[in-house]
């Protein structure tokens, strides 16, 4: 066989007039290969001659289980069909085939109107933060960005649970003065799944009147924008920093936010700050009212007077002993309410376990298990009646007044 760059040789010669034969003899190649060439259509090719595999008797039902079952994995499509020889062969054969049955699932490009969409995503920044019992851990960041604008908002949270989902999106959207019309999510456990909401989200969405919006699984180019967020973040933001708390996390984050709203989006060809005017004007207002979010429970108050909110405990004034006390928390502080009076105002610890104690409810403590143990005083009230007179009453005494 001859090569492509004879080929080419061949059919320019032949173009320029030189005789076939004369070619044959300039090549060392027969008459007949120069005329199969400048008959061909194409430059010569190998192509190995088909033959039969040992995949060859099990691709008809292979494909038929494709037809069906696209994403079946290899390992099980082998055992429905029998097959009992090497399976890295039968991979790399179900490999091949698997393109011609998989549906396809094209990507639109989307066009973000000002005002309509918020893309929301939980951040993990790859640096564990210290905590109030001197352990360290990996915490969430809530990002939250307008699509329009690409404007960045985010706040560092102690857990990835619903009530502090929904204080770090409330806390989010106050920052930035009004609310989008949509907030788009992914399956995130503490907003729902399976298109199921999680406890509290719908009556959360129902106070700003706007529409969560959750993203079918495997679909991340719904949620590009804060995606690529994300990854800004750990290149541009974590290089060369350290943090002492989650508040100092949070106050270095807030401060680059805004150094890094006033560049340049390349797509956009402009600064976010400079378009999120716009789309907040598109936005709704906030509600006049605050949304009731965060830690919130009823419970009797036993004799440990204390209460847990997510995994710490926190003392109570032990003189609500027995009766039932309201106990609510927020990012930064858990309280604790009988009959509208405080009873409990402690600073929220973020790490995990921890016991917090008011050295005033110690002291109360105390003083009620003294009253507790001391006994009581008898005193004669006048209340206390003559035995005699219920002989006399029940007919069992004598004319002297004595027992008969």
């Amino acid at each position: 066989m001859i090569t492509v760059e004879d080929w080419a040789l061949i059919r320019s010669l032949a173009a320029q007039g030189v005789p076939k034969k004369q070619i044959a003899e300039r090549l060392g190649i027969s008459r007949t290969t120069v005329v199969k060439v400048v008959a061909s259509s194409g430059p010569p090719k190998y192509v190995r001659a088909a033959t039969v595999t040992s995949f060859g008797p099990f691709e008809d039902r292979v494909r038929s289980l494709l037809v069906e079952f696209p994403e079946m994995p290899a390992t099980v499509i082998a055992e429905r069909v029998g097959w009992t020889g090497s399976m890295t062969w039968f991979r790399d054969n179900v490999r091949r085939l698997r393109p011609e049955h998989r549906r396809p699932d094209p990507a639109d490009r989307l066009v973000w109107a000002p005002g309509d969409a918020a893309q929301c995503d939980l951040w993990f920044p790859p640096r564990r933060i210290p905590l109030e019992d001197g352990t360290t851990a990996l915490l969430p960041v809530l990002v939250m960005v307008p699509a329009c604008s690409r404007f960045m908002t985010g706040e560092m949270l102690p857990t990835r649970q619903s009530p502090d989902l929904l204080l770090g999106m409330w806390s989010l959207l106050q920052g930035l003065g009004r609310v989008p019309r949509r907030l788009i999510w992914d399956n995130e456990a503490g907003i729902g799944r399976r298109g199921r909401l999680a406890a509290g989200v719908a009556e959360f969405c129902g106070v700003l009147a706007t529409r969560l919006h959750q993203l079918k699984p495997y679909d991340p180019e719904s949620k590009g924008i804060v995606e690529r967020r994300n990854g800004f973040f750990e290149t541009s933001f974590m290089p060369g920093r350290s943090f002492v708390s989650p508040a100092d996390f949070n106050t270095q984050f807030a401060d680059w936010l805004t150094h890094a709203n006033r560049r340049v989006v390349r797509t956009l060809k402009a600064r976010p700050v400079d378009l999120i005017d716009a789309d907040r004007a598109a936005m709704l207002a906030l509600p006049p009212v605050p949304p009731q979010i965060g830690w919130r429970s009823e419970i009797r108050l036993g004799r440990d007077y204390y209460v847990r909110v997510d995994s710490s405990d926190y003392s109570v004034d032990p003189t609500a002993i027995g009766r039932l006390v309201t106990v609510t928390a927020d990012l930064a502080r858990v309280r604790v309410h009988l009959a509208g009076r405080s009873v409990a105002d402690h600073r929220r610890v973020w790490a995990r376990g921890m016991t917090v104690t008011d050295p005033a409810h110690v002291v109360t403590a105390r003083l009620l298990r003294e009253q507790h143990d001391r006994p009581r005083a008898v005193t004669d009230d006048g209340l206390s009646r003559d035995l005699a007179d219920y002989d006399r009453a029940f007919g069992l005494a004598g004319v002297d007044g004595h027992v008969a």
